[in-house]
Parts: structure tokens; sequence; C-alpha cells
């Protein structure tokens, strides 16, 4: 996750997508993988991918104030 915060600080969405990815197929519970990738989406402008996301995140989290 660390990899990809530091890939997105750099611009570089794509590899921060497959960073999350990756994280997200080792503990795919943690909505704060699944918040980030669906960021990540939305920075590459795949929307309906990041909403898809974000409701995961909102799913396992309701409460969840970081979900975007």
């Amino acid at each position: 996750m660390l990899k990809g915060d530091s890939l997105i600080e750099k611009g570089k969405y794509e590899e921060a997508l497959h960073c999350y990815e990756e994280a997200v197929s080792i503990d795919p519970k943690d909505p704060g993988l699944w918040n980030k990738k669906g960021i990540t989406l939305r920075s590459l402008g795949r929307y309906d991918e990041a909403v898809e996301c974000f409701n995961k995140s909102l799913k396992i989290s309701p409460r969840d104030l970081d979900a975007s």
C-alpha cells in the first residue's frame, strides 16, 4: 500500500493501481485499500470502476469517513 501511495504522489496512477490491486487481493476486507484503489481509478477517469470500489469500501465499513 505504501508503494501505491508513493506512486500516487508522483502521478504514476497506472503503476499505483497495480499495487492496490495486489494489496486488495491479499486483504480484500480492508476498506482503506478499496478506497485507495477507487481514488486511483477515479484519477484515471475510470469512474464506474471507482464507484464500485467506493461501494465495496462502504459495504465493509459503512461508517468509513474516508470513503470517497
